[in-house]
């Protein structure tokens, strides 16, 4: 008899990549055929996994669902199901607004999704997924849910307290994702900081990457994302240290006057935050940062934007994005904030930030001309082979484009001399040594 045939769309955070791909698993033991982000028709069912953090990410994922819709009219695709935070948040207005979808879940509706297609629900295999990203990297998702009250966010709303996933099946996840070929681990949660605090009464994060770092196959473990309100401290020895743990950290910082950390409740001042890069830099010489700013935030004034633009320029973060206010209904600001900023002053602000960024990033990487760095490849395209350094987490940063005319293999690490030097990415030639790339 034929399989029946499931697509997973996924919208939104590598978080949702890693619930999608758990259910892809769970749907494939089922003796389904199963494929992700496809744009093929004829697919007996699609689940739409929706994200629900700001205005442009939920109209994305509104128009995901109502594409199906369509399609589903057509004939094209038969179940329509919908998952994940924006169903979670939103459900009873979606069942309202469009009830052609065949059922809502919300964002720990695991079981309920593998029943609905009469799968035997799993959790011993848990574990397991069926991973999307290149073979060679993928998340590990180590908690859920967060205990922070920033007042622009509304995540806490979908996913809850902060909820710790135990060491032990974290480790026997990265065994399993290591035994299928992954060399580079990239540790997610809402944030980090707070892990194992839940379950054994302490940070547990260095103990859970020294477990990793352990597992034969494991090179490099890449840390998504830390906050500075109670920056775990005891993190910067391991990076440091463990020659596995990339020298990268990736720390949202949202703004930098007073008065705007204020009002957005991040119980952080501008002369902590300084004080705090300034020992980052200190404990783990090399380290890059990546950030994330948030301009637009009620009540912020040209003074307070004048100042997040100097903090930028002199701090010269190596990775930098910036998000646009979003005024959401149930969060602190939605509730106590009038939202305004105009909304082409948001973007004005923020294309000023990226301008900035984006000189500070092209003279950061000329500065890397003629040096020799670790570089794992990702993938080839067109007349390059394309991989990326320590520096640099998949999607969201920079790339080095490689020249050579030998086939470099894709998930490997070579180590290469950088050639030359565009705004974020790099050119760079393999070193010819007798070792062709690093174990």
């Amino acid at each position: 008899m034929e399989k029946k045939r499931v697509n997973v769309v996924t919208m939104g955070c590598s978080k949702n990549l890693v619930d999608s791909e758990v259910l892809l698993n769970q749907l494939e033991q089922g003796k389904f055929e199963v494929m992700h982000d496809s744009n093929d028709t004829g697919f007996d069912a699609v689940f739409v996994n929706t994200c629900g953090f700001i205005h442009d990410a939920k109209q994305e994922s509104v128009d995901m669902i109502l594409d199906y819709v369509e399609a589903k009219k057509r004939g094209d695709i038969g179940k329509l199901y919908v998952m994940g935070c924006l169903s979670e948040r939103y459900q009873k207005d979606l069942e309202k607004e469009i009830p052609e979808v065949d059922r809502y879940f919300g964002k720990f509706d695991l079981k309920a999704m593998v029943d609905e297609l009469k799968v035997t629900y799993q959790p011993e295999y848990i574990y397991e997924r069926k991973i999307t990203t290149p073979s060679h990297f993928a998340y590990l998702k180590i908690a859920e849910g967060c205990n922070r009250s920033c007042a622009f966010c509304a995540i806490p709303m979908m996913t809850g307290r902060h909820k710790s996933r135990s060491m032990e099946s974290l480790v026997k996840e990265a065994r399993y994702l290591a035994k299928k070929g992954v060399r580079e681990i990239l540790l997610i949660a809402q944030e980090l900081s707070y892990y194992g605090f839940d379950l054994y009464g302490k940070n547990c994060l260095p103990d859970l990457i020294h477990q990793i770092s352990e597992i034969e196959g494991i090179e490099w473990i890449r840390l998504h994302y830390l906050y500075p309100t109670k920056f775990p401290y005891e993190i910067l020895p391991v990076m440091r240290e463990n020659p596995k743990v990339c020298k990268y950290l990736d720390m949202p910082l949202q703004h930098i006057a007073n008065p705007v950390l204020k009002r957005m409740l991040r119980h952080v001042s501008r002369e902590e935050t300084e004080a705090l890069i300034k020992r980052i830099k200190e404990e783990v010489p090399g380290v890059i940062l990546r950030t994330t700013m948030l301009v637009g935030f009620p009540g912020e004034t040209e003074a307070d934007f004048e100042e997040l633009k100097q903090f930028v320029r002199e701090t010269r973060f190596e990775r930098l994005g910036v998000f646009t206010y979003s005024h959401e209904e149930g969060t602190y600001a939605g509730k106590k904030f009038t939202d305004d900023v105009p909304e082409e002053v948001k973007q004005a602000r923020a294309d000023e930030i990226m301008d900035i960024q984006q000189q500070v990033s092209a003279e950061l990487n000329q500065q890397k001309t003629g040096q020799t760095f670790k570089v794992i490849i990702d993938r080839k395209e067109e007349d390059y082979f394309v991989g990326r350094t320590e520096y640099d987490s998949p999607e969201v940063d920079g790339e080095v484009l490689i020249s050579s005319s030998e086939e470099l293999k894709t998930g490997e690490f070579y180590q290469v001399k950088i050639t030359g030097a565009e705004d974020y990415d790099l050119m760079g030639e393999v070193v010819l040594t007798s070792q062709k790339y690093i174990q």
